[in-house]
């Protein structure tokens, strides 16, 4: 069962990996820029309709690492009252022979707070479904007929919903979401081999926009993110923005104590990864992205970092005007 055993050491080091941060959920460096991908209230967010893409490329030559994709769109249902942000998302993860993919549809309902409509607060629902499969080819077993091997590609679907709220003004944003709601209500097993089900997560995100002159702001951000089981992930960084156009930044990603759990392994690194980051706006409506992570945890002899690639497009309307613009 050599490759069983070899699959196992990826799924055990992906998790230690992912443990360190109490997470099972996809991670990405960039996410400020692809706010559906945390939060559902965020749907209508930049007031015209927009699609995002993102690439990542974890651990770079290290077999069986995960890669990660995700593809959004989302806007305004009535671009009068901007009451209602609809939204789809569809995001597609592998770790080694196992595929997590899945496809949500949001809602949010935008709360306007002032008579310039520079502020508003979302409540935010995402509906949606969860495929996860595991290709049994990848295995060769040494006894013929093993029961733990499955026979080709098995799948599981699952339904699930997600819940958020989201606060912003054009200086500041807060926003928390609870992700995989209904993640451990049934058991998960195909042909008697445990998948790796994504765990209920929420989600803790804030940023800001200040300027330092006329031409140069600064926007620092933070996400938390927690398991409820054990160590919460913590990114915190920050962008030097010019002219509203170029955005270098960095970010360092760590565990933080947010729950005791006694079944815990004591002695774990909480050191994950440093991030640089560079984003281009084209123009006002096309934004493109990359970002690379230095390993810092016990994974760096093993790998080359990761690299992950991000793209905006926005499609105002004709008779749209944005009153506050989007920074966030």
């Amino acid at each position: 069962m050599r490759h069983v055993k070899h699959y196992i050491l990826i799924v055990s080091i992906a998790l230690l990996a992912r443990h360190a941060q109490a997470q099972q959920t996809i991670q990405f460096s960039q996410y400020v820029f692809n706010g559906l991908a945390l939060n559902p209230a965020y749907a209508g967010y930049k007031d015209y309709l927009t699609l995002n893409l993102s690439s990542r490329i974890q651990w770079v030559g290290f077999p069986g690492a995960p890669k990660t994709g995700t593809a959004s769109i989302d806007g305004l249902l009535n671009t009068t009252d901007k009451n209602v942000g609809l939204g789809l998302i569809a995001t597609f993860d592998q770790l080694g022979p196992e595929t997590t993919s899945s496809v949500y549809a949001n809602y949010a309902y935008r709360l306007r707070l002032d008579a310039l409509d520079t502020k508003r607060l979302c409540f935010g629902i995402g509906l949606g479904v969860i495929q996860y499969r595991l290709n049994g080819d990848v295995f060769s077993a040494t006894d013929a007929g093993d029961a733990n091997i499955p026979a080709g590609t098995q799948s599981n679907l699952t339904p699930d919903f997600r819940l958020g709220v989201y606060y912003y003004s054009p200086h500041i944003y807060a926003g928390a979401s609870l992700f995989n709601v209904l993640s451990g209500l049934n058991t998960n097993l195909v042909d008697n081999m445990q998948l790796i089900r994504q765990v209920r997560t929420a989600y803790f995100t804030a940023g800001a926009m200040l300027p330092l002159s006329d031409y140069i702001d600064i926007k620092p951000s933070a996400m938390l993110k927690s398991d409820f089981k054990g160590p919460g992930n913590l990114d915190v960084g920050a962008y030097l923005v010019f002219n509203k156009t170029v955005w270098l930044g960095s970010s360092y990603r760590t565990s933080v104590p947010v729950w005791s759990n006694s079944d815990l392994q004591s002695g774990l690194s909480t050191d994950d990864a440093v991030a640089a980051i560079l984003q281009i706006n084209v123009n006002d409506h096309f934004r493109i992205g990359y970002s690379f992570d230095f390993t810092t945890s016990k994974l760096a002899s093993y790998q080359s970092g990761s690299h992950e690639l991000s793209l905006s497009i926005g499609f105002p309307g004709k008779k749209q005007r944005v009153v506050s613009p989007r920074y966030f």
